[in-house]
């Protein structure tokens, strides 16, 4: 998972990228990059690490210009290096130069890099942003596509996942895969800032007053004299007659305060809490008690429905990163450890129902339960926002090996019994498709392994 920002129109456009960014900073905590562009020259800056640490102010003082894509990465397509961050800056003989940063995952990646490599055209990482800016930049100087051609041509051409900002020198292009599995939005501040991001809340941190999402297979020119929508028809370039959100957006990644897929992230996840607690009936606890932050929202609408009260028993330190984003299973182990701690004389004697909104690779759940444990509750009773992980995630979601998910490896009874906890439930599929407007529209690939563009060339 990625997050993207694009600015245009603005002065102080490399600080307000920097802030987007760092509002974002949940969805990839790896590495950020910024590309900047003042008309002449777009100038990039981009290194593993956090927002706050790679764009301090005399580092913002570098990048002048009134354009800026920016990225946050954690790995999914290409390994943890500097040369698989994002932006990706393409500059031609010809003189026209290129940034881009996207947010998903292709399917068809290797198939269109061999293409594209047997067209003398090179690649510096495996990374599929790359592949993105590279293919446009080929379809421009070779096939002499206009820009907004090239996106077109990319959509037939390219499969997959992605939420991406392109710039030039002097204009600013977002566009969205035919089935908008991941978030984008844009808006314009009161001053005329034109911002485009992977969530809502950047765009409230910048002032946004007027936010639209980017629509499927949509092209959304900037320049300075206009701003041109494209509305290509979907159906042309997909596989499935309707959009394919991600709805793992909702239930753990997306930030509880952001607005997209036309929902409220936390209206979701309080009626997944509440359909959990319709499937507990019969179920009288002391307390309700989220991990938090994710299941917090899922925490409050178990507890609203079930009539128990619901208590921040466990706490966390938010100096400590997103663990499932993580990319080594040892740093999640090690971050699990440092990342949870339990309110003192609060568990004893307690009946626990425990929310958590997805068990995954199984790392963080063990542990917590321990705590509370060793805190002396009674019983817990571990309720879960999601169906059972089954299927890797292949447009974005940092799951490609189905040996990774505990769910391949163990009965829903076994891991109940490997986490220690007295009963264990996930939210069956009809209750999360109740949970959202318009459940035709999702992703569910995840949990019932029925993918909509397929699997990844190099693994069919």
């Amino acid at each position: 998972m990625c997050g993207i920002i694009g600015v245009f129109g603005s002065s102080e456009a490399a600080r307000l990228a920097a802030l987007g960014l760092f509002a974002e900073q949940h969805r990839g905590q790896e590495s950020c990059g910024m590309a900047v562009s003042d008309s002449k020259v777009i100038r990039l800056r981009k290194k593993m690490g956090l927002v706050k640490e790679v764009f301090r102010e005399a580092k913002l003082a570098l990048l002048p210009g009134s354009i800026a894509v920016g990225h946050v990465r954690y790995p999914t397509k290409g390994s943890a290096t500097e040369f698989n961050t994002q932006p990706h800056l393409v500059e031609t003989l010809s003189g026209p130069s290129y940034a881009l940063a996207s947010n998903g995952d292709l399917v068809n990646y290797a198939s269109v890099r061999r293409m594209l490599e047997a067209e003398k055209v090179y690649f510096k990482s495996d990374n599929d942003g790359e592949l993105l800016v590279k293919y446009l930049a080929y379809r421009i100087l070779r096939h002499n596509d206009e820009i907004s051609e090239a996106i077109r041509n990319l959509m037939r051409d390219v499969q997959g996942a992605y939420s991406s900002v392109l710039c030039t020198r002097d204009e600013l292009y977002m566009f969205r895969d035919p089935h908008s599995i991941r978030p984008m939005v844009w808006g314009k501040t009161p001053e005329g800032t034109v911002v485009v991001a992977s969530e809502s809340c950047a765009l409230d941190t910048l002032g946004v007053v007027d936010r639209r999402e980017v629509p499927p297979a949509g092209i959304i020119k900037v320049s300075a004299d206009k701003i041109v929508v494209l509305e290509n028809d979907a159906n042309l370039y997909r596989k499935n007659s309707s959009e394919r959100h991600c709805i793992f957006e909702h239930i753990y990644f997306s930030r509880p305060d952001s607005f997209h897929f036309h929902e409220d992230v936390y209206r979701v996840r309080e009626r997944i809490g509440a359909a959990l607690a319709r499937q507990d009936e019969g179920l009288r606890p002391d307390i309700v008690v989220p991990v938090p932050d994710s299941s917090n929202f899922i925490g409050l609408g178990y507890a609203n429905q079930s009539g128990a009260p619901l208590s921040l028993g466990l706490i966390r330190n938010h100096y400590i990163g997103r663990t499932f984003i993580k990319p080594e299973q040892t740093i999640r182990d090690e971050s699990v450890r440092q990342k949870f701690n339990v309110l003192p004389n609060f568990f004893a004697g307690k009946r626990i129902v425990l929310i958590d909104d997805s068990i995954v690779r199984g790392t963080t759940i063990g542990k917590i339960v321990k705590l509370i444990k060793e805190a002396g509750a009674a019983e817990i009773h571990l309720r879960i926002g999601s169906p059972q992980v089954k299927h890797p995630c292949y447009y974005g979601i940092d799951t490609p090996d189905a040996q990774e998910l505990v769910a391949n490896r163990h009965s829903l009874d076994e891991i109940r019994r490997i986490s220690g906890v007295d009963s264990l439930k996930h939210i069956d599929m009809d209750s999360l498709k109740s949970c959202v407007s318009h459940p035709e529209s999702y992703c569910y690939a995840c949990f019932n392994g029925s993918y909509p563009l397929g699997v990844p060339d190099e693994i069919e």
